[in-house]
C-alpha cells in the first residue's frame, strides 16, 4: 500500500522554509532530545547498512572552548550562541560492527583490508546519516545550521585523538532566531539538475 504524502506544511518545514540558522534563541536542546533525533535518524539507509557516522553532541561550555579554536572566524559566534554543535564523523573502522549491522552476512570481509573502499563507503554514508540527522532534528520542531568552516586536523587531534574517528562537517542544532538570516539564495532549475531517460 502507497504512504501518504505529507502535507504542504510538513514538507515546508522539512525543506522549502527550512533555513541555515546564524544565530540561535536561548533555549536549550537537552539530551533526552538529541537521543530521540538520533533514534528517528539512525533508519535511514547506508552502504550494506554500514552506518558508520558517529555523532559528538556538545552542548556545554567546556565542549564549546575545546571547539572554539578549530572554528574558522566567521563560524565562531553563531557556534558558541548555539544550544548544540553536533560534530558529524565517521568511524574508520565501521567494518568491525558489520557482525551486529548485517547478521545475514560475512560483510566485515567486504570492507576489512580496503582503505579506498573503507573512505569512499564512510564518506558517504556519514554524509547521509548528517543529513537524515537534520531531518530529523526539523521534524522535531528544531533548526539546524550545517557548516564545513573549520580546521579538520586540529578539531579531530582535539576530539579523536586515537585517529579511529575523523570528522566530516559540523552542524549546530537549536530553535533558529531570525538575527542574521541572509536571503535565501537560488537553486538550480529542474532542467539545469536533472534528466529523464
Amino acid at each position: 500500500m502507497p504512504h501518504t504524502p505529507l502535507d504542504t506544511a510538513a514538507l515546508a518545514q522539512l525543506f522549502t522554509e527550512a533555513r541555515t540558522r546564524n544565530a540561535w534563541l536561548d533555549t536549550p536542546v537537552s539530551d533526552e532530545l538529541l537521543a530521540k533525533i538520533y533514534e528517528i535518524s539512525k533508519w535511514g539507509p547506508t552502504t550494506a547498512n554500514t552506518n558508520p557516522a558517529r555523532f559528538v553532541f556538545i552542548r556545554t561550555p567546556e565542549g564549546k572552548e575545546r571547539l572554539r579554536p578549530h572554528l574558522t572566524a566567521g563560524n565562531v559566534d553563531k557556534t558558541m550562541g548555539a544550544p548544540c554543535c553536533a560534530i558529524v564523523a565517521y568511524d574508520t573502522e565501521f567494518y568491525e560492527l558489520m557482525p551486529q549491522l548485517f547478521p545475514s552476512r560475512d560483510m566485515r570481509s567486504v570492507f576489512a583490508g580496503k582503505p579506498e573502499l573503507i573512505a569512499e563507503t564512510a564518506m558517504r554514508s556519514s554524509t547521509l546519516q548528517g543529513a537524515y540527522l537534520m531531518i530529523a532534528a526539523r521534524g522535531l520542531g528544531l533548526d539546524c545550521g550545517p557548516m564545513s568552516g573549520f580546521d579538520k586536523n586540529g578539531l579531530d587531534a582535539e576530539f579523536f585523538p586515537d585517529g579511529r574517528w575523523k570528522s566530516n562537517f559540523l552542524c549546530n542544532i537549536g530553535y533558529g532566531s531570525e538575527v542574521n538570516l541572509f536571503d535565501r539564495n537560488p537553486r538550480l532549475a529542474l532542467d539545469q539538475a536533472c534528466q529523464f531517460l
